[in-house]
């Protein structure tokens, strides 16, 4: 489907920090009628921009239109719930941001929901549609890396600091999307620590450690108080190592021809080449984007679909489970169990 002949209608609801790029891009591809947001400031901001769209502060105005076929939600995480529900028993299909929910029992609620009703539910998991991620995930299939060792993640940056979620549940999403879609399973246990500085209850900085079968591990760190802004990914194999540095702007994908070789009963360090791979010059939320449409287009289930988001719940709920507990092993079955009490 090119993106200039698309017939589908959608609404942005949401259209402040990160909703204003959701707003550039489905305009951009001629998709976006109506924008809803509560803020009148920020509506009229986007407004102002698109004067032939149409404008609304009521949610229910634009769950009542017949002739929006899709709703996009970039509000506070506490509301995905209960607006991704309602949109979904409107008849909308639904694009919300991550993540795509606060509890993973109410994840399940909405995925099955979107099944029993046809719904094309897909969750703004951006990393996924990266192109350096994207080859990433091809070199390791291909096992370009040999066997997988361990991975770890940075995320960290000077706010922009939220109110209604901490750190882990507003950075962390992200890499434990990539991480578990690199690894291709799901950690059997987690431990995450931190601290809090700025508010009281809202964590700042969170380690977050995850163990996979056959010890494979990764860990993620992530903090909006740090003094630079670094995205980096790095993966180790046995054969190879990876790193995706987001932050760079030419060479965002470098493959190190590096290991250790056993000599003589004793390890040796291999240094060879360092190759960086071309990568295409595509915003990654534009193929975000250009892939919802072409979902509810087509009905084919979306890469960062309902299912999908659902695992990186859980692993966010076990996160959060250690992180109350001062850093006690959570494992997922914990988090499965409750959600059927």
């Amino acid at each position: 489907m090119s993106a200039g002949k698309t017939t589908i209608q959608l609404a942005v609801v949401g259209c402040g920090y990160w909703g204003k790029n959701l707003v550039r891009n489905f305009a951009q591809l001629k998709a976006l009628r109506w924008l809803c947001d509560k803020n009148e400031i920020a509506l009229q901001a986007q407004a102002q921009l698109y004067p032939e769209i149409s404008v609304t502060q009521d949610f229910d105005e634009i769950l009542k239109n017949p002739e929006i076929q899709a709703v996009v939600l970039a509000t506070p995480a506490a509301m995905h719930y209960a607006q991704v529900k309602q949109a979904i028993l409107s008849g909308k299909d639904v694009f919300v941001e991550k993540p795509l929910a606060l509890h993973y029992k109410e994840g399940q609620e909405l995925v099955e929901l979107a099944r029993s009703r046809g719904s094309i539910l897909m969750v703004g998991h951006i990393l996924e549609y990266h192109p350096a991620v994207t080859l990433l995930k091809d070199l390791v299939q291909r096992r370009e890396l040999g066997n997988l060792l361990y991975i770890y993640s940075n995320r960290l940056n000077l706010g922009k600091v939220r109110q209604e979620e901490n750190i882990l549940w507003s950075f962390a999403p992200h890499d434990i999307a990539v991480i578990s879609s690199l690894i291709g399973s799901e950690p059997t246990v987690v431990t995450a620590s931190g601290g809090t500085y700025l508010q009281s209850g809202i964590a700042d900085v969170t380690v977050t450690n995850l163990v996979f079968e056959q010890e494979v591990r990764a860990h993620i760190f992530v903090s909006w108080l740090h003094p630079y802004k670094e995205q980096k990914l790095v993966v180790i194999g046995d054969r190879k190592m990876a790193v995706f540095d987001d932050m760079a702007k030419e060479g965002k994908l470098k493959i190190y021809d590096k290991g250790i070789e056993w000599e003589g009963g004793l390890p040796i360090p291999r240094q060879t080449a360092e190759t960086t791979l071309f990568l295409e010059e595509k915003e990654p939320l534009r193929l975000e984007c250009q892939h919802f449409l072409e979902c509810v287009a087509t009905r084919q289930q979306p890469l960062t679909d309902g299912q999908s988001a659902l695992k990186v719940l859980k692993i966010l709920e076990a996160s959060e489970r250690s992180l109350q507990k001062g850093g006690l092993a959570v494992s997922l079955d914990e988090v499965e169990k409750s959600a059927l009490a």
